[in-house]
Formats: structure tokens, sequence, C-alpha cells
């Protein structure tokens, strides 16, 4: 199997949802992939196009959020692309931890730790004038 989508989304958060479903529908195409990991694939996704409509807005930037899912045999990936100027994941402060009261502080920063528990690979990248995000979901092996 080799499927795949493009879809470009204006940065508002009203197309979340037009994100999502087109995303559980494309994963979903494989009868291998149990419900449980469609769902996770489409809340990350759904966080990494949060966050780059937040970073359009942040910039005032009006152009799409371009989002590319390939299905193969082995993998789906997720692409978010971003035209928000960057950052650089690894220059984000830490959380305190989860039984920390301090961690009520935080309403946001959980996107990312998110991402990396529901994929089982994420990679950030920052591009000329935004990001890049893959999300990889290995598909089970027939057999």
């Amino acid at each position: 199997m080799n499927d795949s989508i493009e879809l470009e989304i204006p940065p508002h958060a009203a197309f979340l949802d037009v994100v999502r479903t087109v995303i559980a529908t494309t994963a979903g195409i494989d009868p291998l992939l149990p419900e449980q990991r469609v769902a996770d694939l489409r809340l990350a996704v759904s966080e990494a196009c949060a966050n780059a409509i937040h970073a359009h807005q942040r910039v005032h930037c009006t152009d799409t959020v371009q989002v590319r899912c390939q299905v193969e045999d082995t993998r789906i990936t997720v692409e978010i692309v971003d035209h928000g100027g960057g950052f650089d994941p690894d220059a984000l402060a830490p959380l305190p931890a989860a039984t920390d009261p301090a961690r009520l502080q935080h309403e946001r920063g959980l996107g990312i730790p998110l991402m990396r528990a529901l994929t089982d690979e994420l990679d950030i990248r920052p591009l000329d004038d935004g990001t890049l995000v893959s999300l990889v979901l290995h598909l089970p092996e027939v057999g």
C-alpha cells in the first residue's frame, strides 16, 4: 500500500477538525492499525497543527499550513509545515514533574511531550521561515 494525501489549511483553529478527520480516515485505511493507534496519531497531529497555527498567528502570517500524510507498507508519516518563524525545540524549558504543584501553572507546553509519547518517531526541524514536524507510526508486521 502506498497512499498519500496533502492538505493546505488556513492558520485558524476552526480547521483542526478537518485535519483530524482526514488524518484519522487516511490512517484508518490500513486494517492492521488498531483504532487506539489511529486515535494517538490523530491527537499528535492535532497538537502539531495547533502549534503551527499558533506560530502563524504570533507573527501575523496568513500563509497556509501544509499537512502531508503518507501511508506505506511499514509506516504512516505525517508532516506539518508552518511559516511561523520557527523555534528550537531543544531550547524549550523543561516542565515541572506531573506531581509538582507548579505544573498547574503551565497551560501550554505539553504538546511536544504528548507528540513524543503518542508516536513512534518525532522529528522537529527548523526551516528558513518556519518549522517541519514529522510524526511517524510504525505499522504492525503482517505474518
